[in-house]
């Protein structure tokens, strides 16, 4: 546990979860031992979180696809003959394809998504992506959750450095600027300044483990006796950390509404954060994530069920927030790292490609389908051109949604694009 808190001091890596802080502190790590490597000023900054929202500030979902969704077979370009001729036996079929436009269709798995857009409460941005495309998992999607050039390397965030320009400031006793839902903090969180962030699991699930770390970490503080300006800081930052654990606990556990999610991880966490919106948590940013879309192999029937997944819990959450009266303040948007490559590969699956749709879904957006088409009439094995850079979606994001300066976060002026 030494060892754990010292690297990520040196790191001088940011934000230091209160979830983190709690585990590491479960596994016998005391106050005093942790004190002399708590710097000066994180002591006098931690403390500063995001500001205390109104009722009605705007709030931002982020779904992350995890591996790579494949963007031909969710968006499909169903008039399109080199679609046809590139995927023999992964292609949707036509009569399968639902229609949004005369050229493209969702997979038929994406039912309540298709009910949406047709609602005007679904957006789709075709052909998402960036210059010189990276196809390693962990470098894109870090391009992806930095808004970095895939040249260049970045220490923080996007989400961060909106945290960085946003969010000082605060009392202590306010909510976490940002909320993930699992064990590891989001790189899209990661920031210059300390800030209060904190990671949760889905409804049900660890909740034994967590209540075991919180008992020995209240044990823990009851033992200990403050001696140092450090020390003290650092019992404050538990008493938080254990005040903010009590009230998410306590709001999931409330559960308003009565919208039935399914019963699936991924459904779940969105059901949890409907919850903490619905509690009155001030936190403007949830971030959850949907694992499986590296689909190298045998893709049809595992894609399926996960566009499947997706759907149902995205229009489950959609559906809640409408009967809470809180859709309004709420826009969730999808990302994954890249695209899959236009030509199915010899074991009846698809491989790293660039270029992929995007959605972003609310009663505030303006619905339909964004952009050109994708250009399959490309070499055969050639990857898909990208149309839009993901950061002009980001631009978009904070300076109509969140209502901050797009260029101070990401370095550079994107062009919006009007489905806000």
């Amino acid at each position: 546990s030494i060892t754990r808190i010292q690297s990520l001091l040196k790191m001088k890596r940011t934000p230091f979860t209160r979830r983190e802080f709690l585990t590491t502190s479960g596994r016998g790590l005391g106050l005093l031992a942790f004190s002399q490597w708590a710097p000066l000023f994180l002591a006098q900054t931690t403390l500063s979180g995001a500001p205390k929202a109104e009722k009605d500030r705007t709030i931002l979902v982020l779904v992350q696809l995890a591996g790579g969704n494949d963007g031909l077979n969710t968006c499909v370009p169903f008039e399109d003959r080199f679609y046809y001729n590139r995927r023999p036996t992964l292609a949707i079929p036509k009569s399968n394809v639902l229609p949004i436009s005369d050229t493209i269709g969702f997979h038929q798995s994406c039912e309540p998504l298709f009910r949406l857009l047709k609602d005007e409460k679904l957006s789709v941005i075709q052909n998402v992506g960036y210059p010189n495309p990276n196809r390693s998992h962990f470098r894109s999607m870090e391009i992806w959750e930095t808004a970095s050039d895939s040249d260049q390397n970045s220490s923080t965030g996007w989400l961060g450095r909106y945290f960085d320009n946003a969010c000082n400031g605060s009392p202590t006793n306010a909510a976490p600027a940002g909320i993930h839902l699992g064990n590891e903090t989001p790189q899209a969180f990661l920031a210059n300044k300390p800030h209060a962030i904190h990671g949760v699991q889905p409804r049900n699930q660890k909740q034994k483990r967590d209540n075991e770390t919180t008992d020995l970490v209240k044990s823990l503080l009851k033992k200990s006796q403050p001696s140092s300006q450090n020390a003290s800081f650092l019992q404050h930052t538990m008493m938080n950390a254990l005040a903010t654990d009590d009230r998410v606990r306590k709001l999931i556990e409330k559960r308003p509404g009565t919208t039935i999610y399914p019963n699936h991880p991924f459904s779940q966490s969105l059901a949890t954060i409907a919850s903490l919106i619905a509690g009155g948590m001030e936190t403007r940013v949830y971030f959850t994530s949907l694992g499986g879309f590296d689909t190298h192999g045998n893709q049809a029937n595992q894609h399926a069920n996960l566009l499947r997944t997706l759907s149902d819990g995205l229009s489950a959450f959609q559906k809640d927030l409408e009967a809470l009266k809180l859709d309004d303040q709420v826009v969730t948007m999808t990302f994954s790292e890249f695209g899959r490559r236009p030509i199915e590969n010899d074991s009846k699956g698809t491989d790293h490609g660039t270029a992929a749709p995007l959605f972003v879904m609310g009663s505030k957006v303006r619905g339909g389908l964004f952009g050109p088409d994708p250009n399959l009439r490309i070499e055969k094995n050639a990857d898909l051109e990208y149309s839009a850079d993901f950061r002009r979606v980001y631009a978009t994001i904070l300076d109509r949604w969140l209502e901050c300066d797009s260029e101070s976060v990401l370095g550079g002026k994107f062009d919006p694009i009007s489905f806000l």
